[in-house]
C-alpha cells in the first residue's frame, strides 16, 4: 500500500529482456535503504525489488505488468517516480493507492498557468471515470481531480510536483499509469447492480 507522495525520482540506467520479463534496473538515493523482496512504486506499478546494487537496484516486470502500464516505454535514461510502501502509523498524506495500475492515459493537453500546470489525460477504458475533487493517481502521483468529463480527466501541478516528480518530462501525447481511486471502484461495483 502507497500513499501517492513521491519520495524521489529514479532514472533507468539498464534494462535487460528476459524472455518475455523486463528486468529493470533504477539509479537512485534509495538504493542502500532497501532490501530484497521490498516493494517499491515505480510510476505507480508496485515491483519488488530483485537485486541491490551500491547506487542502484533491479526490479522485473513480468508481461502482464508490462502490457497494462506504460513501463514498456522506458529507455535508459527515463525518469521514474518512486515511492517506498507506507508504514502503519505514518501520516497519509496522499490517498490510498495500491500499486496497481487500472490502465494509461494519454496527455492530450498542458496549459501553464502562470507559476502551474494543468495536464488533461484521455483514457480508453469506459470501466473507470473520476469525479470533480475525488482523487486519481498518474505515475504514482498522489493528484486531485479539477476537471472530470466522460474518459477525460484534468489535474493541476503545482510547481514543488512539477520538479520533484517526472511530471516534467510528460509532453502531449504521452503515456501515463492510472491508478483510481480504490474506495471509487468499490462503491462502483457495489452500486453497479442498482444502475
Amino acid at each position: 500500500m502507497f500513499t501517492g507522495i513521491i519520495e524521489t525520482v529514479g532514472k533507468i540506467i539498464n534494462l535487460t529482456k528476459d524472455g518475455e520479463n523486463l528486468h529493470i534496473e533504477v539509479e537512485s538515493s534509495l538504493s542502500q535503504e532497501l532490501k530484497i523482496d521490498q516493494s517499491v512504486s515505480h510510476n505507480g506499478v508496485c515491483l519488488t525489488v530483485v537485486k541491490i546494487h551500491e547506487t542502484s537496484y533491479v526490479v522485473t516486470a513480468i508481461k502482464e505488468t508490462l502490457d497494462k502500464t506504460n513501463l514498456k516505454n522506458l529507455k535508459k535514461g527515463s525518469l521514474v517516480n518512486l515511492e517506498r510502501a507506507m508504514k502503519l502509523g505514518d501520516r497519509l498524506d496522499g490517498h490510498m493507492v495500491q500499486g496497481h495500475v487500472d490502465g494509461i492515459a494519454s496527455c492530450i493537453k498542458i496549459e501553464e498557468e502562470n507559476g502551474s500546470w494543468v495536464f488533461t489525460f484521455s483514457y480508453k477504458n469506459a470501466d473507470f471515470s473520476t469525479v470533480e475533487k475525488g482523487s486519481i493517481t498518474v505515475n504514482g502521483v498522489s493528484l486531485t481531480v479539477v476537471n472530470s468529463k466522460k474518459q477525460e480527466f484534468s489535474v493541476a501541478i503545482i510547481p514543488y510536483t512539477f520538479e520533484n516528480t517526472n511530471f516534467k518530462t510528460i509532453k502531449e501525447g504521452n503515456e501515463v499509469n492510472l491508478e483510481f481511486d480504490i474506495i471509487g471502484k468499490y462503491v462502483k461495483n457495489l452500486m453497479m447492480p442498482y444502475l
